[in-house]
């Protein structure tokens, strides 16, 4: 059995002086990543590893989340296919995990994260917002089987904030 969480990082400045991969987080962004930390800590979710864009607004959501989890911060991966990634490169990504991970969470960016839960399982999800995630179970031993509809949706979760 695999888990996946996808979580998009939360509510990030607009900054028009800075790159886009350089926007960090608001008050409220850090507000609704320890939300969701502590929610997915109430479900259990222990994470093997956190995988996460290098992105600036990403990096500090994994961080947040990591800490809400109880993971230890320098164990988190940056991953720049993350950042500008697309439906085929998160399903290589997830593919080529390593099989002594059972539980993953993977912080990125939409419309990527949105399209992949889509493709994951049979839930449609019009749009996930800043610092919502998908949890999603496989009934599946390596990571290599992971195909289109072949995951089941245990839940999806949005910040109240």
């Amino acid at each position: 059995m695999k888990s996946l969480v996808i979580l998009r990082h939360a509510k990030a400045e607009k900054n028009e002086l800075l790159e886009d991969f350089e926007r960090g987080l608001t008050d409220k962004g850090k507000l609704e990543a320890s939300e969701m930390g502590k929610k997915l800590a109430k479900k259990n979710f222990k994470p093997d590893l956190i995988i996460a864009s290098p992105a600036k607004r990403t990096n500090k959501t994994s961080k947040i989340i990591a800490s809400e989890l109880k993971y230890i911060e320098k164990k988190i991966e940056f991953n720049s296919t993350i950042y500008l990634s697309n439906v085929s490169d998160l399903l290589h990504l997830i593919r080529d995990f390593d099989e002594s991970f059972s539980n993953i969470i993977i912080v990125g960016h939409n419309p990527a994260v949105t399209s992949i839960i889509g493709y994951l399982t049979p839930n449609f999800i019009e749009h996930l917002p800043t610092a919502g995630f998908a949890y999603i179970e496989f009934d599946v031993k390596s990571w290599k089987l992971i195909n289109q509809l072949s995951g089941k949706l245990l839940s999806v979760e949005f910040p109240t904030n």
